[in-house]
Parts: C-alpha cells; sequence; structure tokens
C-alpha cells in the first residue's frame, strides 16, 4: 500500500487548505483512513478518522473546523482545514488500516499568526 500526501503549505491565521491522501496499492478490505499530525518536539496525535461506513471522529481540537471526507470510488481520503489557527502547525500525516496500519510520507501544514 502506498499512500500519498499533499496539499500542505504556508497559510496565515483563520485561512483553509485542503489535504488529500491518494492510496494505491490496497488488496484488501479498508476498515479505516485517517490523519494524524506531529508537531516539533510532541508526538503523533490523531486529527480526523473516518471509517468504511462512513462514520468519522475528529480531535475536539480541530472539531467545527476540519472536515474529514473520502472518495471510496478514487481511494482518496481528504481533510478540509478551516479556520486554521498557530497550533495546527505540523505534519500532518494520512493513515490506513486494513490488517495492519499503513502510512504515508506526511505533508507540511505551517499557520503563521
Amino acid at each position: 500500500v502506498q499512500l500519498q500526501a499533499s496539499g500542505g503549505g504556508l497559510v496565515q491565521t483563520g485561512e483553509s487548505l485542503r489535504l488529500t491522501c491518494a492510496a494505491s496499492g490496497t488488496a484488501f478490505t479498508i476498515n479505516a483512513m485517517g490523519w494524524f499530525r506531529q508537531a516539533p518536539g510532541k508526538e503523533r496525535e490523531m486529527v480526523a478518522t473516518i471509517a468504511d461506513g462512513g462514520t468519522t471522529n475528529y480531535a475536539d481540537s480541530v472539531k467545527g473546523r476540519f472536515t474529514i471526507s473520502r472518495d471510496t470510488t478514487k481511494n482518496t481520503l481528504y481533510l478540509q482545514m478551516n479556520n486554521l489557527k498557530p497550533e495546527d502547525t505540523a505534519v500532518y500525516y494520512c493513515n490506513l488500516q486494513d490488517f495492519r496500519s499503513h502510512w504515508g510520507q506526511g505533508t507540511l501544514v505551517t499557520v503563521s499568526s
């Protein structure tokens, strides 16, 4: 399984970005996909996940600002991030769960104040 994340960049507080993760090489049922992030000096944390049935889960810090979605026909995952804050600055990683956990290479999001 290969996961290619894109869409990161440098934005100002209050602006928006959309992250995209293209999955390829998937041969087994995808149980869930999600976005995680890791800020400098901090541990990786869950941002948002979406299960195979469509159930979503968000970190409290992003609820109401971020929206996770998935195009199953294209095996592509999205994260719409609105009203970005400096504390959202991190490397964002795409994750796919089938019978094991797969990780993409990450895309950097930097929010300036």
